[in-house]
């Protein structure tokens, strides 16, 4: 159920309690209080034979019974010397992080665990936010351990009164004086720290305290002195020796006795120590705030109604002290011409400022309300819904279900007995059916799969006898000869390689082998040149030889020699697969053209590269096998230090009583394979032949149109 527009600002003091209700004028700019109540304790609660929670409790229960609370707001005030207050000023941070900047701050702010405390903060007005970052930000921190707010709450718990607003005194009279006082303050963007309008200090006298608040609008700065009208009590009671209540009736009528001297001389000491802690108070403020300007200091509380104190406050402070008998943004004549609140006007100040917050025109919100009350009253306010919307639920379903029965009751089983039979028992014939397929599908997987375990054995047999027949076919050959009278080749002319040894390895990754022989690989020539255009007709002439190879200098090292074309290509391979090794020598070193050095990548890689070879099922390009990214990684220069017996006359034995001295280059080639057995090589012959191109169909198409104009002839 929805609060009403009033609120009810509740300041439980030590003397007494104050209450005061006020809402809104139309505008909003003034309050208008139309009921107020001054409940004063038989005892101060804080006499050593009083008893503070029967105290409160009975004049909660006068207030209640004096007035109706309704559905008002209530808002109550605690100590300030119960609670921590902390004005912090943030670096420039972003706007969304001061959340957990604040609370990292709490964390070493307040003197205890975070679970133990209630706490809330505000960010005060005054600052500026340039591109997202907060500059010149004061953040208003305040805490009050757990169990002091639940300690002031019991009494309204105790009377079903649900308290919605709990804030701490000084903060309430910071709200007061701003709202009230200071109408004319310039708007929070004109705000100058170097230059803040005149300050107002507002001077609280409570029963053992006394709060001191000052404020320019934007900024507020408050302290808690210990000293308030019990001490003036006791001080009476110790210089007459009289009892504690007799005290505080003379403090009271002190002007209507014969001991009036007696009395003021046994206050003067405490009327000194207030003069003495206001000004060091006014001092300590005056050291953090250099540019402040300090106007006169309104008094409030019932103690201020001594005799002298406050023309004794004026002299010694050297400032003008008010004090208050009316509030300028309050109207209802009702409560304002009473006589009891003109009597207690002073003492309505925290109950003001409470309404101030709780009717939304307050400078600073903050609640130090638990947060586990709050939800536990919001799930409360709406559960007359919830228990609607369950009905509502309930109600919808019952009719479903009568719907629902009336179909079902239509259709009485008896009717279907022999039909559900019959379905059983097909059901019962097709899961055994089903059952079957199954059991003879998991036997032809594993028949098959026996099958394709055999027929991958027998290809994997044959792999390695493949991947060695085609080196073999890439190994350059003189062309065979069959005039036997003719010399014999050279031996430095002789296109012929000697394979010393054959060796491979298995990578996981083949990309770490190429990165290691990446700067040694030359691309075919395809990759790195675009092919000749064809040329047609009588005109056409040769394709032109190709390029010739740049010669590797003497003073290079020869295993740079297989970078010499150009360098890598693309991106290498990747995957798993092996990496074979050739390591060999040769004699076709005769410096013809200076190009001894180039008889590896001519033969060998080039062949490797473009060359097919012929196996059992069909010509395959060595890629096709698997074999590709030749590198030559090492290539010896020429070596004159080999004798070997001279080729003889062909069919002729070799003299071996004669050597000649011979140069010779020792090779290092590695190349990559990956195993391509005979079904994967089938497979994709299979789908490139698949493969049309776009003319192949449109030449079929032509004929089969061509094949029907010849059959419609």
């Amino acid at each position: 159920m929805a609060k009403s527009d009033a609120v009810w600002g509740i300041d439980v003091g030590q003397c007494a309690l104050k209450a005061m209700r006020c809402r809104l004028e139309s505008g909003g700019a003034r309050l208008e209080a139309d009921a107020y109540d001054f409940i004063e304790y038989p005892k101060i609660l804080s006499q050593p034979d009083a008893d503070p929670v029967a105290l409160v409790s009975d004049a909660i229960k006068l207030f209640l019974s004096r007035n109706e609370i309704g559905l008002d707001r209530i808002a109550i005030s605690v100590p300030g010397q119960s609670g921590l207050a902390r004005f912090i000023k943030l670096p420039p941070v972003e706007s969304k992080k001061i959340p957990d900047i604040v609370k990292f701050e709490a964390k070493q702010q307040i003197p205890f665990a975070l679970e133990d405390v209630v706490w809330d903060y505000q960010q005060m007005a005054g600052g500026s936010e340039e591109d997202g970052y907060a500059l010149e930000t004061e953040v208003g921190l305040f805490a009050m351990k757990r169990d002091q707010v639940f300690r002031a709450l019991r009494p309204f718990l105790d009377a079903n009164i649900e308290v919605d607003v709990i804030q701490l005194t000084p903060i309430s009279l910071y709200n007061y004086i701003v709202f009230d006082q200071m109408q004319d303050l310039p708007p929070p963007d004109k705000f100058d720290p170097e230059d803040p309008p005149e300050s107002k200090v507002v001077l609280s006298l409570g029963t053992d305290t006394t709060d001191l608040v000052i404020t320019n609008g934007y900024r507020v700065w408050q302290r808690s002195i210990p000293l308030g009208g019990n001490h003036f009590t006791k001080a009476i009671t110790k210089d007459m020796k009289v009892t504690f209540t007799k005290a505080e009736h003379l403090k009271r009528n002190a002007l209507k006795t014969d001991e009036a001297k007696a009395i003021f001389q046994a206050m003067r000491p405490v009327f000194n120590d207030l003069a003495t802690e206001i000004q060091r108070s006014i001092s300590f403020f005056n050291s953090l705030n250099k540019t402040a300007k300090l106007g006169s200091i309104t008094a409030l509380g019932n103690t201020m109604k001594l005799r002298g104190l406050q023309k004794f406050l004026s002299q010694n402070l050297d400032m003008e002290v008010v004090e208050l008998s009316t509030y300028n943004q309050l109207s209802g004549p009702k409560v304002i011409a009473s006589p009891a609140f003109k009597d207690n006007v002073m003492s309505f100040g925290v109950c003001y400022g409470l309404c101030v917050q709780s009717l939304g025109v307050g400078v600073l919100s903050t609640n130090l309300l638990p947060e586990e009350i709050s939800k536990d009253r919001l799930i409360r306010a709406k559960r007359p819904w919830v228990l609607a919307a369950v009905a509502a639920l309930l109600f919808g379903c019952g009719i479903g279900y009568i719907g629902y029965w009336r179909a079902w009751n239509s259709a009485e089983e008896s009717k279907f007995t022999q039909v559900l039979k019959t379905i059983g028992e097909v059901e019962s014939q097709s899961q055994t059916a089903i059952g079957s397929v199954e059991t003879a599908q998991t036997e032809f997987k594993k028949v098959t799969q026996s099958g394709t375990n055999l027929a991958g054995i027998g290809e994997r047999s044959q792999q390695w006898l493949e991947l060695l027949k085609a080196v073999s076919d890439c190994l350059p050959r003189d062309p065979p000869t069959t005039d036997l009278a003719a010399p014999p080749i050279p031996l430095a002319q002789r296109n012929e390689l000697h394979i010393k040894s054959l060796d491979c390895e298995f990578f996981p990754d083949l990309t770490l082998w190429f990165n290691d022989v990446k700067s040694e690989y030359r691309p075919p020539a395809s990759k790195t040149q675009p092919p000749p255009a064809a040329a047609t007709g009588e005109n056409a002439e040769a394709p032109a030889p190709e390029e010739p190879i740049d010669v590797v200098p003497e003073d290079q090292d020869p295993a740079l020699a297989g970078a010499a074309g150009g360098g890598s290509s693309g991106t290498g391979p990747t995957g798993e697969g092996w990496v074979i090794e050739l390591r060999g020598y040769h004699y076709h070193n005769e410096e013809l053209n200076n190009q001894q050095m180039d008889f590896i990548p001519n033969t060998l890689i080039k062949n490797l590269q473009e060359k097919t070879s012929s196996l059992k099922d069909g010509q395959f390009t060595l890629q096709e096998i698997g074999v590709d990214y030749p590198v030559l990684i090492e290539y010896s220069k020429p070596l004159v230090d080999e004798k070997i017996s001279p080729p003889g006359t062909p069919g002729m034995p070799m003299d071996v009583t004669k050597t000649i001295l011979v140069k010779r280059c020792d090779f290092v080639v590695q190349f990559i394979w990956r195993e391509t057995p005979k079904s994967v090589r089938a497979a994709n012959k299979e789908k490139a032949n698949q493969k049309v191109s776009p003319k192949a169909e449109g030449d079929e198409l032509a004929e089969r149109n061509t094949e029907g104009e010849v059959a419609g002839k």
